[in-house]
């Protein structure tokens, strides 16, 4: 079985600017996750999907052996995740000769995500009879019962049950999509858009290792849970 791990990073993001680039205690975002897929060992392959140019120097310190600049139409902010995924399975595949059973993709804004939380993934998804998995984390507010929109001038729900719920904890249980990481079988990604299905497993991790990077105030709570990991 061939595993490749995918990370993508684009140079460009509206709420932070060169995001994945950043430097978090003299490390750039990007090679917490790259640093992670090298500790993996089902993992075969790595391949970076970037519009930005690596330095060779740090290709070769952690032996890679190549990067993927991704097409410009993969590179604006409209640019949906699984088709830049998909090219980056397809490059792969051309440069190393051969094909992939799994697809693994790491999320270049969640450097809180645990070793032990990529290799439960990955046996989770083994075990099972999934087309694909993806990771979140039990949420914080709830559709049934503290989240309203505006409809039609009047104020509701998001969603109603038919039993009156006055306690979040009777609330039906919802997570927060986390895209730490992302798993496919190949033909699935080929052929899909839907992230998901009627056969997506769902692996949970914790709210302090869920944070995605997206603004200011994320990277604030990242620096500061990652500050109480060293100590």
């Amino acid at each position: 079985m061939n595993i490749l791990c995918t990370i993508c990073a684009r140079k460009g993001s509206k709420g932070l600017k060169n995001k994945n680039f950043l430097k978090i205690y003299n490390k750039k975002l990007i090679f917490y996750s790259i640093d992670q897929a090298k500790e993996i060992k089902d993992i075969d392959d790595i391949i970076i999907s970037t519009d930005l140019e690596i330095p060779k120097k740090e290709l070769k310190k952690r032996d890679l052996k190549i990067f993927f600049k991704r097409n410009k139409n993969l590179s604006s902010d409209r640019a949906g995740k699984v088709p830049v995924i998909r090219d980056a399975l397809l490059k792969a595949e051309y440069f190393y000769k051969k094909k992939y059973d799994i697809i693994i993709d790491l999320d270049v804004s969640s450097p809180l995500r645990k070793l032990h939380d990529i290799k439960k993934a990955i046996k989770m998804f083994l075990d099972s009879d999934s087309n694909n998995l993806i990771t979140a984390c039990k949420s914080r507010k709830n559709p049934y019962f503290n989240m309203v929109e505006i409809v039609n001038d009047k104020l509701c729900l998001v969603k109603k049950m038919k039993k009156k719920i006055l306690r979040r904890q009777d609330a039906r249980q919802v997570y927060d999509v986390n895209a730490s990481i992302y798993i496919w079988k190949r033909n699935y990604l080929l052929k899909s858009n839907t992230i998901i299905s009627n056969k997506t497993s769902l692996y949970e991790m914790p709210y302090n290792r869920s944070v995605d990077i997206d603004s200011k105030d994320d990277l604030k709570i990242v620096k500061l849970f990652l500050k109480n990991d060293k100590k």
